[in-house]
Formats: structure tokens, C-alpha cells, sequence
């Protein structure tokens, strides 16, 4: 082993702060990390050599950990949609899966949400049992494993299911004997959609119960939600019926091209949508219209998510020959790329 001077305190304190490792372990660990790096390292003292290889070390960690964190940023909306979470839930319960067992407190301060929010996340989590709690003190929170977590709410869902199915006929039954109505109601009505469960409920009994165009214009980041949902299959429906659904996006990188094709639109356009909200209106029959997506972001919960229905006729057209508008003066999304390419 090479000698230094042991009163050098500075070389002291440096030296223990650097792991220790056997010589096998080090060339194992040392030879890829050097590899990574843009050039050979120069020749160098033992003391040097060690620093260098530990710089190198925690810049190589430090990638893989930022890696990480984007890949839970995309995919907090989708596991949202999927499990029917809010977005914070699916973004709290993630990162405890990349973190492992930690504090509430530790948990709010490594991704940067604040304390009181992190708690009431949690709490959610804990009541669904996605989220479990240590007897230590502090209380360490462990995420459920996911196939556990995916089994657990499709359980969920599938009694749910077989609940109103069991129940419906009765239900509809039972309301006619007590509440006999005999009017059909033709005047204009709207409603205000919350949560973006229903919304998308409805926009899929929209599609599905439509013979002509179908207008769609959103964000790319909608669209990615509404894939998780019933729409794409609704929309083969809407097709078999005689209709289509005309989608309508912006789009700014050419990677994203399947993206968006696998939506399954009868046809897809790009185009300059000065909106950050969605616009859905079927002819002559209904439109839903939000501006939800302009306040979104990766904190925000799927219930913040608000939309207007309605089935004015006057208001339906008007939004109707709006997205017509916006159609014409859009490209085919083979065509936009293609353009993007020449420019």
C-alpha cells in the first residue's frame, strides 16, 4: 500500500470519504465507468486515481437517478388513467417504488412536494392499500408491489361491475313505478362534467352514439390519457355506425408520430392549436368542451378536471364550424412531418 503523510489532515479527511473497495470489486466497477467517460483519465497518483474513479462513480449515479425520475414523470399521467388515481397518488406511490421504504417527512423533501400534501397523499394510499407502514419510528412508508396493486383495484373494478350489472334493471324498474314520466324534455340543456373519469365517459358515449363527424382537438398529453380509456375502442364503434372521428393536435417532435397513430382516429391532423384545453363536439348532437389541460400539470388530481356539456343545437354548431375551421387549415400528419423535415 502506497504512504502518505499522516498529519496532512486535508489527505485524512479525503481518503475517509472514499469507499474502500477489494481489488476485483474495483476493477469491475471502475473499468465501465471509464469506459463512459470522453477520454482515458491520465496517469495519476493512487490518491487521484481514487478520487477520479469515485467522480466518476457518482456522475454515472446521478444519470441513472435522473433517468429515473423523468420516466416516473410520464408515467404518473398513465398510471392515473390506468388505476383510476389521482395523478400526485401515482406520483407519490412511484417514487416510492424507485426509493424504497422512507419517511412521509424524507419522501415530501426528495420530491419536492410539500409536507402537508405528501401526508394527505399517503393517507389516500394507505386507506387503498397501495401503501403500507412500518412499525419503526418514524413510520417508514413501503409501496405495494405492483402486481399486487394492479390485481387489487381490477378486483375492485370487476365487483363494481358486477354490482351495477346485478342491480341496473331493478334500479331502472323501480324508478318508472315511483316516478312515472310521460314528458320528453326537447328544450337546450348543459351540465357540468367533474373528474376526468366521467368526462371521458362521456366523451366515449359521445363517439359511440354517433352516425356523422366527430371532432376532436387536444393536447398531445390528453390524448396519451384517453388511450387508457374506452375511447379508442368506441371509436371503431362510431366507424361500424357510419361515422368518423376527425382528431386534431399539435405536434413538434416527429418521434411522437406513433403516439398519436395508435389513437386510432379515422384521421389525424396537426395544426396550430391555440388552446391548451380540449374541444369534442359530435354534428348536431352534443359538445364537450374544457379548459382543464391549460391548468395541468404532474400535482394536479384527476378530480381538478372540469368540462361543459351540452346539446344546444346553436352552441354545437358553432363549435362545430370552429373545428371545422381549424381542420382546413391543418396538414395530414404524414404531410406536417414531412414538411418539418424539408424546412
Amino acid at each position: 500500500m502506497e504512504c502518505f503523510d499522516r498529519t496532512d489532515n486535508f489527505y485524512v479527511n479525503v481518503i475517509r470519504k472514499i469507499p474502500i473497495l477489494p481489488i476485483t470489486q474495483a476493477n469491475t466497477e471502475i473499468k465501465p465507468l471509464i469506459k463512459e467517460s470522453n477520454s482515458d483519465p491520465p496517469k495519476r497518483s493512487w490518491l487521484e486515481q481514487r478520487m477520479y474513479v469515485n467522480q466518476l462513480k457518482i456522475e454515472h449515479d446521478e444519470k441513472n437517478e435522473l433517468d429515473s425520475i423523468r420516466h416516473i414523470d410520464s408515467l404518473s399521467s398513465q398510471l392515473s388513467s390506468i388505476l383510476g388515481l389521482e395523478e400526485m397518488e401515482a406520483h407519490v406511490y412511484l417514487n416510492l417504488l424507485r426509493i424504497g421504504p422512507i419517511s412521509a417527512s424524507a419522501l415530501a423533501k426528495e420530491i419536492d412536494v410539500e409536507r402537508t400534501k405528501t401526508y394527505r397523499t399517503i393517507e389516500k394510499l394507505l386507506n387503498q392499500n397501495i401503501v403500507s407502514t412500518t412499525f419503526s419510528k418514524p413510520k417508514l412508508c413501503v409501496a405495494t408491489k405492483p402486481e399486487e396493486v394492479l390485481k387489487m383495484i381490477l378486483q375492485r373494478k370487476e365487483d363494481d361491475l358486477k354490482l351495477l350489472k346485478d342491480t341496473r334493471e331493478d334500479v331502472v324498474k323501480k324508478i318508472k313505478e315511483m316516478i312515472p314520466s310521460n314528458r320528453l324534455n326537447s328544450m337546450p340543456t348543459f351540465h357540468i362534467i367533474q373528474g376526468r373519469t366521467n368526462i371521458y365517459s362521456n366523451i366515449s358515449k359521445l363517439i359511440e352514439n354517433s352516425t356523422d363527424d366527430v371532432y376532436i382537438v387536444t393536447t398531445l398529453k390528453d390524448i396519451s390519457r384517453m388511450y387508457h380509456t374506452s375511447i379508442p375502442e368506441k371509436i371503431k364503434i362510431c366507424e361500424k355506425n357510419g361515422g368518423q372521428v376527425l382528431l386534431l393536435t399539435e405536434l413538434n417532435d416527429e418521434n411522437l408520430l406513433p403516439f398519436v397513430k395508435r389513437f386510432g382516429a379515422t384521421e389525424t391532423r396537426v395544426g396550430k392549436v391555440r388552446s391548451k384545453g380540449r374541444m369534442i363536439v359530435g354534428k348536431n348532437k352534443q359538445m364537450i368542451m374544457s379548459d382543464a389541460t391549460a391548468k395541468d400539470n404532474e400535482n394536479s388530481g384527476m378530480e381538478s378536471d372540469f368540462a361543459f356539456s351540452t346539446n344546444s343545437n346553436e352552441m354545437v354548431n358553432n363549435i362545430h364550424t370552429l373545428c371545422n375551421l381549424l381542420w382546413n387549415n391543418s396538414k395530414p400528419l404524414t404531410m406536417s412531418i414531412k414538411n418539418k423535415k424539408l424546412n
